[in-house]
This record gives C-alpha cells, sequence and structure tokens, in this order.
C-alpha cells in the first residue's frame, strides 16, 4: 500500500516550529499509533495513524500544506508518499519526526 520515493519534500523541525509560530495555516497529521500521541504530539497536530489513512482521507485538506509527522520521519515520508499518488501537491515530511522535535507539545 505505501512506498516511498525521491520527490517526497522534507522540512525540517525548526521550519515547522516557525510556521506555528507565526500563525501560518498548514495542517500537521501525525501518522504514529495512539500509544506514541499519549506521549505528547505537536500542539494543533491531527491524528491520523499511517494505517487509517486512505479510509480518513477526507479529513485532510489538499489545499493547505499538510506537514506529515511520525517518530522518526520514515512512516511520514510513507504518508507523503501515499498522499502525493492521491494528487495531493502540497505535503511535506518533517524529518526527524517527534525525535527531532524541539518544540512544545500537547
Amino acid at each position: 500500500m505505501f512506498r516511498t520515493s525521491p520527490r517526497i519534500i522534507n522540512i525540517i523541525p525548526l521550519d515547522v516550529k516557525e510556521k506555528l509560530k507565526k500563525g501560518e495555516k498548514v495542517n500537521i497529521i501525525d501518522v504514529r499509533e495512539n500509544e506514541e500521541v499519549a506521549q505528547g504530539k505537536i500542539p494543533g497536530a491531527k491524528h491520523i495513524r499511517l494505517s487509517e489513512i486512505p479510509s480518513r482521507l477526507h479529513e485532510i485538506d489538499p489545499n493547505v500544506e499538510t506537514i506529515m509527522v511520525c517518530r522518526s520521519g520514515n512512516r511520514s515520508a510513507k504518508a507523503c508518499e501515499f498522499l502525493m499518488n492521491q494528487g495531493y501537491r502540497n505535503v511535506k515530511n518533517m524529518m526527524g519526526g517527534m525525535n527531532a522535535w524541539e518544540g512544545d507539545v500537547e
């Protein structure tokens, strides 16, 4: 179902933090499992497990920049690839995932 390719656009966690600080309109989708998200997620991020992305596609606005997040960046890269294959054009993968996130969590 999921595979990755070199066309994925990466974004560093610091740039994500800056976008949030500036109040830019971005969708942050956390694709980790429930027990991982229970330990904290980026404030305002929407939790959609990687396995649920196909059935919950309608919850992701294709017209808004979407940043995919997981623990280390691998699952979120797969999610990016899937969305791109569905026609989404403004999708980015947060490099290093939550392991690299130094901002607030909720």
